[in-house]
């Protein structure tokens, strides 16, 4: 923390322009050595968020010509002073700038260190983030709208308010536990009761929009399925709106898996197209239907597509009955059956009349993933949701502890006992948020920046 930072704030490449950023207590220093700026008189007065026009130079060598941006600590980004140089956008210009920064005194920053800075200065915490990778990795509007509100802070204020909750019940149990009173125990039980019970029902809130969060955050993994040449490898070019795989009147063309991601509705599908599920001599077939069957296990919506006016295979039975609440049974070429019939569900699954050739059923198709992904919760919701795995996972186990306690209680266990459950759970929440949390996940969370961040 003691170091002086630098990176570049963009991309490797020719562009318009480059941003190199400085953090750190020698930022103002390594500067000064290497920039003259055509104002000196306003430059020296150190204000913050100011631009400054000068030459950045090397000795007496100009290197280019450049606008230096200047936020002084507290107010920047990480907490600490932050000097930005926006140079020219050639390759070498902005590599030989980080040069001289480095032979200046400044190190080289790792992967996510700016963020790493600004969490450990208190200038965000550790849901935000991870929102801004989020928002940085976004693929469609959905995904970064959320992103955006966990960066603004209202989901850390929700986790917050649980926590708070959790520590005032923990403050009652060790009060209970210094001053015991006989004639009062009852009545102290009940009030515990009630403040584990309250606590459980704010976590569980929280959790109730998880699912949601994530699959708009990572997409819903969907795998096409479907008999040989029934319009499975038609259905995700239409949906990419480009020829992704390849269609013929040939049975068993697609041998393998075809991954690809599509904005269905606002909601990233994570579009699996296999091969089509038949029985077959030719051994890399084979082994493509094979496949087939394991994405199956891992889906989270199944597109089984089956041709109108022909009855059931065995394999799309078995596909239904062992997966009828992911699958969505996409009924294809009803524009080439006379006078068509819709067919029932067998279960839970949907039904949907469907052409990939006229267009019919998309519509239908992009309402059932919504209310599917949605699940109860309103598309239009402004409530921030959790959609971090390592957040959901660190609630979840939270959760767990608090029902222990109630358990614990109800059960007439010594409440000293029971205060370790609550504690856990304190733990927990705190691990969401970064109020405690160890050095390694830290690493872990920002390994996965980009340098510059």
């Amino acid at each position: 923390m003691n170091d002086t930072i630098v990176a570049m704030a963009t991309s490797l490449g020719e562009a318009s322009i480059h941003v190199i950023r400085l953090s750190g207590p020698q930022s103002e220093q390594i500067i000064k050595s290497c920039f003259l700026p055509k104002n000196k008189e306003r430059w020296h007065r150190q204000e913050t968020y100011q631009l400054y026009l000068g030459q950045f130079t090397d000795e007496d060598k100009v290197i280019d010509e450049v606008l230096v941006s200047r936020m002084l600590s507290p107010h920047s980004f990480t907490g600490e002073d932050v000097l930005e140089i926006s140079c020219h956008g050639g390759l070498f210009v902005a590599q030989r700038i980080l040069e001289i920064c480095l032979k200046n005194g400044a190190r080289l920053a790792e992967p996510g260190e700016f963020t790493k800075r600004a969490f450990l200065n208190g200038k965000l915490d550790l849901i935000q983030a991870e929102a801004i990778i989020d928002l940085i990795s976004a693929k469609n509007e959905k995904s970064a709208d959320l992103a955006i509100s966990q960066l603004d802070g209202g989901l850390s204020l929700k986790i917050l308010e649980l926590r708070d909750h959790v520590l005032e019940v923990l403050a009652f149990i060790e009060a209970g536990i210094d001053f015991p009173e006989d004639d009062v125990e009852e009545l102290d039980r009940d009030a515990l009761n009630l403040k584990l019970v309250q606590g459980i029902n704010l976590a569980e809130d929280l959790l109730k929009g998880s699912r949601t969060g994530k699959i708009l955050r990572e997409g819903l993994l969907t795998v096409i399925v479907g008999q040989p040449n029934v319009g499975k490898s038609s259905l995700l070019n239409s949906l990419m709106k480009e020829e992704r795989a390849i269609v013929t009147d040939i049975p068993g063309t697609t041998r393998d898996e075809i991954r690809e991601t599509v904005n269905l509705g606002g909601i990233l599908l994570q579009l699996v197209d296999t091969a089509g599920i038949r029985k077959s001599l030719d051994p890399v077939e084979k082994i493509g239907i094979e496949r087939t069957w394991k994405a199956l296990a891992k889906a989270e919506l199944i597109l089984l597509i089956i041709e109108a006016g022909k009855n059931l295979s065995a394999d799309e039975k078995n596909i239904i009955e062992h997966n009828s609440d992911h699958v969505v049974v996409l009924v294809n070429k009803i524009d080439a059956v006379k006078n068509f019939k819709a067919i029932g569900p067998i279960k839970n699954e949907i039904w949907i009349p469907f052409s990939v050739r006229e267009r019919i059923g998309f519509k239908q198709l992009e309402e059932e993933v919504k209310k599917r992904v949605y699940k109860g919760i309103s598309e239009q919701t402004k409530d921030p949701l959790l959609s971090n795995i390592r957040q959901i996972s660190a609630l979840e186990r939270g959760l767990s502890s608090l029902n222990n306690a109630l358990v614990s209680l109800e059960a007439g266990i010594p409440w000293d006992i029971l205060s370790i459950d609550v504690r856990q759970a304190l733990q927990d929440l705190s691990e969401i948020t970064g109020q405690n949390v160890q050095e390694s996940l830290l690493d872990n969370i920002f390994s996965r920046f980009c340098i510059g961040k």
